[in-house]
């Protein structure tokens, strides 16, 4: 076993002001799901300038895998994501983004300045590890469909399995503490589906005449809602979201066809195979009940797994992040119905999985979260216009959980990693 280096506390002030100009780049520029190519060039870049290896283009996408090769001893990936999302910001930030109706408003900006800052921090000190780093960044993360591409085209093939895999993500938590899962699930699975309902079209002033989709379209929507409601139990925690209806072009035409999007989130898979199957069987009923000329299609475009950390490793690296960041910054997290692609590239077809470290990231000002604490009101999250990382507290609290994280993984080699047994299931 190699000796450990001294904790810090944070990176050394040059790569701190490297990583937050990186960080500022990104934000202003943000790019949306499997068009990354800018801000793959620009982390690219960056660590091509600190001495990895750069595999660019992965499955045809702007994903990239970067490599740093330091001797016999563990391959350790750490995981950030590359796009942003179709939301317009309303920070009011000076470096908000120059980019109309985009905006970086999940935080995978941080993600990917916190993952670059740890690999500039442990190549300038290969002298207290020996091993492999492996830094992906990962396109498409939003849509569900970046980390399965991935897979399909043979990452691990190429560039051979990691021993552990290494990941955080912003959220609304006091800036700079981290918070992990205390042994089950740290969050969800889900099912995309697209739903199209089938009508017969016609004039405003012949109704009659029409089966109108929009009006099954509006009816269903209601009862889809209590899917969860009234049909599944509290203790599950499922989630069903309707996120797009789409119908008609005129206010005298009645369309003939009407499209939903829905989001499926629940903590098991049997949970998320009965949603489906009720979904189906509420469309249905509508169609039936407007006289349809068909039956609805409906069509699952995107699925993630449960994401759940191996308890083994999660332990051993909470007892590193409280040693570097101190025991009071180190929460415990609840499991979240958000969703994560990432299992995709630890739970493999073969039945095996890779250990995987997955924490939460803090980035809620302090002033932002005792006010809102005071007066009993929520903060700025992911997705909202308003989100806004507290730069200064959650960058550095990332680059030390990262850095902290992968350090000890190669000072103690593959014992370190607490491996889950080979799974009978293949991955989804």
């Amino acid at each position: 076993m190699r000796p450990v280096a001294a904790p810090e506390t944070q990176p050394p002030r040059a790569e701190l002001k490297a990583a937050v100009e990186l960080y500022l780049a990104l934000h202003r520029a943000p790019e949306l799901s499997g068009a990354e190519h800018s801000t793959a060039a620009l982390l690219t870049d960056r660590l091509t300038a600190l001495g990895l290896t750069v595999h660019p283009g992965l499955a045809g996408t702007p994903s990239f895998l970067a490599e740093l090769r330091n001797g016999p001893g563990p391959t350790v990936l750490l995981r950030t994501e590359l796009d942003a999302l179709p939301v317009t910001e309303a920070t009011g930030l000076p470096y908000a983004s120059a980019v109309p109706g985009v905006m970086h408003a999940c935080g995978h900006d941080l993600h990917a300045a916190a993952a670059t800052g740890a690999a500039a921090r442990l190549a300038a000190t290969r002298a207290d590890w020996q091993g492999r780093l492996l830094l992906l960044g990962q396109s498409a993360e939003e849509t569900l469909t970046g980390a399965r591409a991935l897979a399909d085209d043979g990452l691990y093939e190429r560039f051979g399995r990691p021993d552990a895999v290494l990941a955080q993500h912003a959220a609304p938590l006091p800036a700079g503490t981290l918070a992990h899962a205390t042994g089950g699930p740290l969050m969800a699975g889900s099912r995309t589906l697209e739903a199209v309902l089938h009508g017969r079209g016609g004039h405003a002033a012949t109704p009659h005449l029409a089966a109108d989709p929009l009006l099954m379209a509006a009816s269903a929507v209601v009862r889809l809602h209590t899917l969860t409601a009234r049909e599944t139990a509290p203790a599950e925690g499922a989630v069903l979201t309707v996120g797009t209806l789409h119908a008609g072009t005129r206010a005298n035409v009645i369309p003939d066809r009407a499209t939903l999007s829905l989001g499926l989130r629940a903590f098991t898979e049997a949970a998320l195979d009965r949603l489906q199957e009720a979904v189906r069987r509420v469309l249905a009923a509508e169609s039936e009940a407007a006289a349809a000329p068909g039956p609805p299609e409906l069509t699952v475009t995107a699925r993630s797994p449960v994401l759940t950390p191996d308890p083994d490793l999660t332990a051993s690296l909470r007892a590193v992040h409280a040693e570097h960041l101190g025991a009071g910054r180190v929460l415990a997290a609840v499991p979240s119905p958000a969703t994560e692609d990432l299992t995709h590239l630890t739970r493999l077809a073969d039945g095996t999985r890779i250990p995987l470290a997955y924490w939460m990231l803090g980035t809620t000002p302090a002033a932002t979260w005792r006010a809102a604490t005071a007066e009993g009101r929520t903060v700025p999250a992911n997705h909202a216009s308003d989100f806004a990382p507290d730069l200064r507290q959650a960058l550095p609290a990332g680059i030390t959980a990262l850095t902290a994280a992968a350090r000890h993984l190669f000072a103690d080699g593959p014992h370190a990693v607490g491996a889950f047994p080979p799974s009978p299931e293949a991955a989804p």
